[in-house]
């Protein structure tokens, strides 16, 4: 039973990992190099560069509230419908020594999915 109750714990904890701002991420720096964590952003307009057939993706994110710092990302993999230029989106992976965020997963955001109809 208890074992049971670990691994629930456990699953419960992992499902609500928290997420860096940018200016977040770069202020831990080395701290968390190769630590597998989340990042949220908002793409930067005119950073995107998509190669190899698309399904390697460079582009930076900046703080959703402003604040001028960003992160580059490196991402490789097929990338999600919803990715879009100005949106946010949270990307998962971890930060290098080179200061480039190695994404595994791209979570962008829709807010028109989560505002009230009317």
């Amino acid at each position: 039973m208890m074992a049971l109750g670990f691994l629930l714990f456990r699953g419960f904890m992992s499902g609500a990992t928290y997420y860096f701002e940018v200016r977040e991420l770069l202020v831990k720096g080395s701290s968390i190099y190769n630590e597998t964590v989340r990042v949220n952003g908002q793409v930067v307009p005119g950073s995107v560069q998509q190669r190899a057939q698309g399904t390697e993706l460079t582009f930076r994110i900046t703080d959703v509230n402003g604040g001028g710092e960003n992160v580059s990302i490196f991402y490789k993999g097929v990338v999600p419908d919803s990715f879009k230029v100005g949106e946010d989106l949270v990307a998962e992976g971890h930060l290098g020594a080179d200061g480039i965020f190695q994404a595994h997963s791209l979570m962008p955001k829709c807010p028109s999915r989560y505002q009230p109809a009317g």
